[in-house]
């Protein structure tokens, strides 16, 4: 029974005279015949129609002493508690319909109770639906669940392939096209969701880059992906200009098609490599490392990049572990002060991510010294939290000011403001 969003499939219903219909309504549910998810309605005739479920016609026996007649209602009414399901019930219920007596405890907890939806195509999880009884439907259990949960196309994640490039193992389950679109704080990333990764649970740090002040600013995304910080730096931060280094080809060809689609692509350049070979130097206000679990291989480059005169800031990304929240004596530890000095609303942070941003800063002073040959300072600005893994691992960011000590002279073959674009 293939059902489409646009073209209301008709129902099975049996129609009756008004006063006969809360009899007719009684032997129906004494049968467990009546079909609860839609309401009963008025047909030809100045008949009342009672939906029946269509799984169970065969076993549909006729009362001798109501007069009805079997009907097909063209434009079913939802009833109340159907509209008032969420859509994992719904989900649910019309799995649970389509199995009948096959319906089991275990296939019950097979169905998804999450999923994330791009556009018209939902995003199952890599264990959903998994067990034989459910490949054994195959195209009409895909029907259901898209139809069930209001989608078009249908895709199930399976494990990230293995290697740097974080290429996701989608099968497309319903529907030919991969692309989808998927809306941020007003940005609009479209990506093929079989090549690209796209993380939802990132969105408290890409509103938290969208509000930080780059006006005028240059800035360096070593790990730029699809565009997820690369777009809040220059559609909402206001960022003069932006680097973006990609060496995954599927998101360098999103990121592309993203600067378009949010009318940025004259303020960023795309480098498309190994960010660790990028030949810029000096250019940066701004460098953004977000590569989990560690971004520690992109230290020296983000070092380069800054601008020798004047320094910037760096954005950190790093998955760090530490003991349950409590259990140290010293977990009292709060928050540096936000830029400026300015202090957010305090919140506890944990020692073992402390003495992460200390070392950091710490390897990173001793990085630039290297690097420009003279004295330089780091000063902790903001630990954020984004998310936590299990067992208490946490993905943060630390801003870090990085400023020369003793500023040098610009010169003729080395001009103070360099040209942003790069060589």
């Amino acid at each position: 029974r293939k059902e489409t969003m646009d073209i209301p499939i008709p129902i099975p219903a049996l129609a009756t005279e008004p006063r006969f219909a809360q009899r007719l309504r009684e032997h129906l549910e004494a049968g467990q015949l009546l079909d609860k998810r839609y309401q009963l309605q008025e047909v030809a005739g100045g008949h009342v129609a009672l939906p029946v479920l269509e799984e169970k016609l065969s076993l549909l026996s006729l009362p001798q002493d109501i007069p009805c007649g079997l009907v097909h209602i063209q434009d079913p009414i939802p009833s109340r508690t159907l509209r008032r399901r969420t859509p994992a019930q719904r989900l649910r219920d019309e799995l649970r319909r389509l199995l009948g007596e096959s319906w089991s405890e275990e296939l019950e907890r097979d169905v998804p109770c999450a999923w994330q939806r791009h556009g018209d195509l939902v995003l199952l999880s890599e264990n959903s639906l998994r067990a034989a009884p459910w490949e054994q439907l195959g195209q009409v259990l895909w029907e259901t669940v898209a139809s069930a949960l209001g989608a078009r196309r249908l895709a199930r994640r399976g494990r990230v392939l293995p290697g740097g490039m974080r290429t996701p193992s989608v099968t497309l389950l319903l529907g030919q096209d991969p692309w989808v679109e998927h809306v941020d704080n007003g940005i609009r990333y479209t990506f093929d969701v079989t090549k690209c990764m796209f993380s939802p649970g990132n969105i408290t740090e890409k509103l938290r880059v969208a509000s930080l002040p780059c006006a005028g600013e240059v800035l360096v995304d070593l790990y730029a992906g699809i565009g997820y910080f690369t777009l809040p730096y220059l559609v909402h931060a206001a960022a003069a200009f932006a680097h973006a280094c990609e060496w995954n080809s599927h998101a360098v060809e999103a990121l592309r098609r993203n600067l378009v689609l949010n009318g940025v692509q004259d303020r960023c350049r795309v480098h498309h490599g190994d960010s660790r070979e990028l030949e810029l130097r000096d250019v940066a206000d701004r460098v953004n490392l977000g590569l989990i679990p560690s971004s520690e291989e992109g230290w020296p480059v983000a070092c380069r990049v800054l601008r020798k005169a004047t320094g910037g800031v760096l954005h950190i990304h790093h998955n760090v572990e530490a003991l349950p929240a409590g259990s140290s004596p010293d977990a009292e530890a709060q928050h540096p002060a936000e830029h400026g000095g300015k202090e957010k609303q305090r919140a506890r942070i944990r020692p073992e991510w402390k003495r992460w941003a200390e070392a950091t800063a710490l390897r990173i002073q001793e990085l630039l010294a290297e690097l420009h040959e003279q004295s330089w300072s780091t000063s902790i600005l903001h630990i954020e939290v984004v998310k936590s893994y299990a067992p208490h691992v946490h993905h943060l960011v630390l801003d870090l000011e990085c400023r020369p000590t003793l500023p040098t002279e610009p010169t003729a073959s080395s001009p103070s403001t360099p040209d942003p674009t790069g060589p």
